[in-house]
């Protein structure tokens, strides 16, 4: 499969990631009556990754995230040659995504973009009012489980099949845990999809959401190599 197809897929399911998970929690998360909360939020995210990984999984391996894809190559899963193509096409996705929700959500009288536009941030901008540090630590210590997850389900001494259903609800539980502390990123594109429609702080704030994230997905890369690959 060559390069610009896996490129092309990965925008493609990161755009669906970032339009299913943020537009959930935009345009359903708080419906008069019969809004979906915090719940529906996190499981439409995970839906979102269980969905793509069973259609695209075996075109580009269904990253849609750059600090998955950097993870996987300190693992060892994936090759230094396709990073570039696979972040920029995911960021891209991202982005188009963004603004995408952003004309939806736009069409209906009275919308603002200062509930947040489920953007990721700390401190006044953290929905339980976190700090910076405690922003920092979740959202390392949740890239880091969300790509042990992703490293040891994908194993080949894995049960075959399984690893979209363990890893999209992998990702559901990072939701419902850090949602609160940070609105849940735990991936840059997701977060620079919507942080480029808000402007302002989400962009001052953005550098948060790429560092935590691609430093854990590495730590885990680093520890599913030494600690649990064959030797």
């Amino acid at each position: 499969m060559s390069i610009a197809k896996k490129a092309i897929v990965e925008f493609l399911g990161t755009f669906w990631l970032v339009l299913g998970g943020c537009g959930s929690a935009v345009l359903a998360a708080a419906f008069p009556e019969v809004g979906i909360g915090l719940v529906g939020v996190s499981f439409a995210f995970g839906l979102t990754v269980l969905t793509m990984a069973y259609s695209i999984g075996h075109i580009s391996g269904c990253h849609l995230n750059p600090a998955v894809s950097i993870g996987l190559l300190v693992g060892g899963r994936f090759p230094a040659k396709d990073l570039i193509p696979y972040v920029v096409a995911q960021v891209a996705g991202g982005i188009v995504a963004g603004f995408t929700l952003y004309t939806i959500a736009n069409g209906k009288a009275g919308f603002s973009l200062e509930g947040g536009f489920a953007s990721n941030g700390f401190a006044e901008h953290s929905p339980g009012g976190y700090s910076l540090a405690a922003g920092f630590l979740t959202e390392f210590v949740m890239t880091f489980m969300f790509l042990i997850i992703i490293l040891g389900s994908t194993d080949e001494r894995a049960p075959a099949g399984f690893a979209p259903i363990a890893i999209g609800l992998g990702l559901t539980l990072i939701h419902l845990i850090s949602i609160p502390i940070t609105n849940t990123s735990v991936n840059p594109a997701r977060s620079t999809g919507t942080a480029v429609v808000v402007g302002g702080w989400a962009i001052s704030q953005l550098w948060l959401f790429w560092v935590a994230p691609i430093l854990g997905a590495a730590a885990a890369g680093i520890f599913h190599k030494v600690v649990c690959a064959k030797n």
